[in-house]
């Protein structure tokens, strides 16, 4: 269940007490008339099935209440009510096969901001993951994968794409191509300390490494995989099952290959550096093809789930 908290014009409070109470899912109205002061207006509040809520938010932003007052929604962990055991009942669908396309909007969208914040996070798992090729230890290649907060700008610009929203696009691809840049850019001068002080080296580099040398031989399960994990981190963020995320970052290779081609590039092993660059872009590619397949299949099947909701209403 979702509680949404509204503050209405009072001279809009009768529409959208009358959207809410025609909406199949909801319960707990509760009416306070002349409660807000910043903005002025009525404050209502009531409960929704996540499976009715797109359908509700959808029509009190076409009544404006998102930009002549306020829409909050929060997510109920716990609700004791006969009422709301009903309304998820009546509800057309499953409560987790349901998309709130402005709750993973604004999701996406903070997550896809160029800050200092991803920057740092970025650039630190790339730098772990250099000491993981270099040492050929496949844990540290496991904890950069986790660190990575890549997945972020890659489900907003799916979500963009869906949405056909150019600025979270930009933001999102932006917040990518940067922040790989500077991270392997760091990486690079990383490798050059590390070397100075004796801890990296050339014959490293290059040895056999057999726990970490798929990074730098892209296959065509690199990408097999890279879909299956763009599908399972798409559905993860639109069912609300976090998670699944932190599975999703530690199946690409994207932080091991930035972090392979920095040292690779830093040692003149170009070979390496090339290899490396087209698994970065390989699993890039498959995770934005995945994720923007899943949410359009996943807009399809609501809508038809819908529609079928809607014809059986009319007999």
């Amino acid at each position: 269940m979702l509680h949404l908290r509204l503050i209405t014009p009072a001279d809009r409070t009768d529409d959208v007490i009358r959207l809410i109470e025609r909406t199949v899912g909801t319960t707990h109205l509760a009416v306070l008339p002349g409660a807000a002061r910043n903005p002025v207006g009525d404050v209502v509040m009531c409960d929704v099935a996540r499976e009715a809520g797109d359908e509700l938010l959808t029509g009190l932003q076409e009544l404006g209440i998102d930009r002549s007052g306020s829409i909050a929604v929060e997510n109920i962990d716990l609700s004791l009510s006969k009422r709301a055991d009903k309304a998820e009942e009546e509800a057309p669908g499953e409560g987790a096969d349901a998309v709130l396309w402005e709750h993973l909007t604004d999701a996406t969208h903070e997550e896809s901001t160029l800050s200092v914040t991803y920057v740092a996070f970025i650039t630190l798992a790339t730098m772990i993951a250099a000491c993981g090729v270099v040492l050929d230890n496949a844990i540290l290649i496991v904890g950069a994968m986790a660190v990575g907060p890549e997945f972020g700008p890659l489900a907003g610009f799916c979500t963009a794409l869906v949405r056909r929203a150019p600025r979270l696009a930009w933001r999102s691809l932006t917040a990518l191509l940067v922040g790989f840049a500077i991270a392997m850019l760091v990486t690079v001068a990383f490798s050059y300390f590390m070397d100075a002080v004796g801890l990296f080296s050339d014959t490293q580099l290059g040895a056999q490494r057999p726990n970490t040398n798929f990074i730098y031989r892209p296959d065509w399960f690199s990408f097999v995989v890279a879909v299956l994990a763009g599908c399972a981190g798409t559905l993860s963020l639109t069912s609300a099952k976090s998670g699944a995320l932190v599975g999703v970052a530690i199946s690409v290779t994207t932080v091991p290959a930035a972090a392979n081609a920095a040292v690779a590039f830093s040692y003149t092993e170009y070979h390496q550096a090339w290899g490396s660059t087209e698994q970065l872009l390989l699993n890039l590619l498959g995770i934005v093809l995945a994720g923007t397949l899943t949410l359009l299949a996943q807009k399809w099947l609501w809508a038809r789930q819908r529609e079928r909701t809607a014809a059986l209403s009319r007999f």
